[in-house]
């Protein structure tokens, strides 16, 4: 299985929209890729994602999905990082993340960290590019 780490807006879109970031969700439901996390993302995602929901689709119940996330992803501790590598410093826990798990990908949305294009030499990656590479 390869290691990934999805930031907070890839697993929002995979639970209230669907699309590519589903698709990929999909794949770690197939066990083609495990998910990595630390337990400050999971608390993101456990905040985030039910509040953004809420607001715009308010029938959908996004707690099964995320107790999902968290029994099948592998929890790791952080890597230390040394100093900020984002434009936001709220995106380096994925970086974190992804360098204790040994992550190949981070797979995002978010262009502070689409920016960074492949620190510490893990790519970061828009889930359709996930697909492409994994399909």
């Amino acid at each position: 299985m390869t290691p990934v780490v999805f930031d907070g807006n890839v697993v929002l879109a995979a639970i209230g929209w669907g699309g590519t970031a589903r698709l990929c969700l999909k794949l770690a439901v197939k066990r083609r890729l495990l998910l990595c996390v630390t337990t400050s993302i999971l608390s993101e995602y456990e905040a985030v994602v039910p509040e953004r929901l809420r607001e715009e689709m308010p029938g959908l119940d996004p707690h099964p999905k995320l107790a999902w996330i968290r029994a099948k992803s592998r929890l790791v501790g952080p890597a230390p990082l040394g100093k900020q590598r984002s434009r936001d410093p709220k995106d380096d826990q994925y970086l974190a993340c992804a360098l204790a798990a040994r992550a190949r990908y981070i797979v995002s949305y978010d262009e502070d960290l689409l920016a960074l294009k492949k620190p510490f030499g893990i790519e970061i990656i828009r889930p359709a590019e996930l697909l492409r590479r994994l399909g």
